[in-house]
């Protein structure tokens, strides 16, 4: 099959003919159909989150069924889906909690597995991990949802807990940050979205956010979202996975809130200073927010089913397999980079026009 891999960290990344997957004995094998170009990939492709090498890179994806392990019932041939990020065991505490999201003997395709820029993608422990697609959501949809669609989703609405009538500020407005708008606004809250980027902050404007900040032309970003709210955000996220941006989205919120971190910290950002001494007296909550559990898929599903939330809006352009080497190294410039980029078997390519 024609898979991209890359045989070490920051080596140009190649289209190239290798093996088909086995398929597991509690697993299936996925034809992927979609399948998207993320920051973590760039993350690991760098070497900042280190991986085994050849890999294959890609974790948010969509497809069919193509073969079945002979340990599972629930799946057949044909059957449309899709897959957290984050793969349970199956058999741990945590998985058996539907916790898979935190399993501790867990697989990343992209990162543990080979990963999705090719054909087919193994998925093991498919009882466990599954998600089936509802018939109104394409392939080009359920490629958005394994990373950073389904962790914003996880992050407003399960950790932030997000309310009608709220504010909620969200620090970053890439993918993660851009779902994380939109999906506030389907519950009804106010939102502030902040970026380096002014398109990014346009973008944010077009999915619903009420207000946009300027991080450069603003010096405190936090005192300038207390003014707005009149006393500072319920919830508020760092989308951009950054130090300064962490202790600002503390910074802001007002008491008793609730800070959740979405953007990865690696390497020298991993160890953050945050303002604890704003966590004790105002008695805020800091929180991580790391994929979602397929048993979670439902309340998410609903929702776009419904047409309260359209994760095609964020799709900023299809490309095919052979373009995804470019998009990943692109990523080096983060600025460029708007909305999300999908692979797409068998779909129209060029620019999407979705986002607005």
């Amino acid at each position: 099959m024609q898979a991209v891999v890359y045989d070490r960290p920051a080596a140009t990344p190649v289209l190239r003919e290798i093996a088909p997957p086995q398929c597991p004995a509690d697993g299936v094998v996925v034809r992927v159909r979609a399948t998207g170009v993320c920051r973590s990939d760039w993350h690991a492709w760098k070497g900042h989150d280190p991986v085994p090498l050849p890999m294959v890179p890609g974790h948010e994806f969509s497809g069919t069924v193509d073969e079945v392990g002979s340990g599972v019932t629930s799946w057949k041939v044909g059957d449309r889906v899709t897959v957290p990020f984050v793969l349970g065991c199956g058999r741990c505490e945590y998985c058996a909690a539907g916790e898979q999201q935190v399993c501790p003997d867990q697989s990343q395709p992209g990162f543990t597995i080979p990963g999705s820029w090719a054909e087919l993608v193994a998925v093991p422990a498919a009882e466990t991990n599954m998600v089936r697609l509802p018939g109104p959501v394409d392939f080009v949809a359920g490629a958005t949802l394994g990373c950073r669609f389904a962790t914003a989703f996880r992050a407003v609405h399960t950790h932030g807990q997000v309310a009608a009538g709220q504010v909620v500020a969200v620090h970053g407005c890439g993918g993660a940050g851009l779902s994380a708008v939109m999906i506030a606004k389907a519950l009804g809250a106010r939102v502030i979205a902040v970026d380096l980027s002014e398109e990014a902050r346009r973008l944010a404007g077009v999915l619903g956010a009420d207000d946009v900040v300027d991080p450069v032309a603003t010096p405190d970003v936090a005192a300038r979202i207390r003014e707005l709210t009149g006393g500072g955000a319920h919830v508020s996220l760092d989308a951009v996975g950054h130090p300064a941006v962490a202790a600002s989205s503390v910074a802001c919120l007002r008491r008793r809130g609730r800070h959740v971190q979405v953007g990865l910290l690696l390497g020298a950002d991993a160890t953050a200073g945050l303002p604890m001494d704003l966590v004790v007296s105002r008695e805020l909550q800091v929180l991580g927010s790391h994929g979602m559990p397929a048993g979670d898929y439902p309340a998410m599903l609903e929702m776009i089913a419904r047409g309260d939330l359209d994760p095609r809006r964020l799709v900023h352009s299809l490309i095919d397999l052979a373009d995804a080497p470019a998009a990943l190294m692109a990523m080096d410039d983060p600025s460029g980079i708007l909305g999300m980029t999908v692979i797409s078997a068998g779909m129209p390519r060029g620019a999407a026009t979705t986002s607005g």
